[in-house]
């Protein structure tokens, strides 16, 4: 079984589109992601891309870069989906609601985190 096999999308194509995003500064909504990938949204491709972005994330780590995962956000409150907050959250000490000023303000620290390190890149 090859690397990310079973996955919607090949990790490593995953992952160019969020470096691209991250080098550009900007976040991508989901939609934006699938779309470049070659599907329509619907919610059981969401859920299918957020396991491809957890894989692309566990390797990120290992290189010891920033996540990337959390560049993906809805359209309508560019914050990431329930699926990045119920292991990202955790993961960075956050224990309140997945919306709101505190999330956001936590969202925007990562996602510069990102940016900026793919801007030296």
């Amino acid at each position: 079984m090859s690397e990310g096999a079973g996955l919607l999308a090949d990790p490593h194509e995953v992952r160019a589109i969020l470096v691209a995003s991250a080098k550009a500064g900007e976040a991508i909504t989901y939609s934006e992601v699938l779309a470049l990938l070659g599907h329509h949204f619907t919610r059981p491709k969401m859920r299918a891309l957020c396991k491809v972005l957890a894989f692309v994330d566990d390797e990120a780590e290992a290189r010891g870069e920033p996540e990337l995962a959390v560049l993906v956000v809805r359209q309508s409150d560019r914050l990431p989906g329930q699926g990045w907050w119920v292991g990202g959250a955790k993961k960075h000490g956050h224990a309140g609601p997945w919306e709101g000023p505190k999330a956001a303000r936590l969202i925007r620290k990562l996602q510069q985190e990102a940016f900026d390190f793919w801007a030296e890149g």
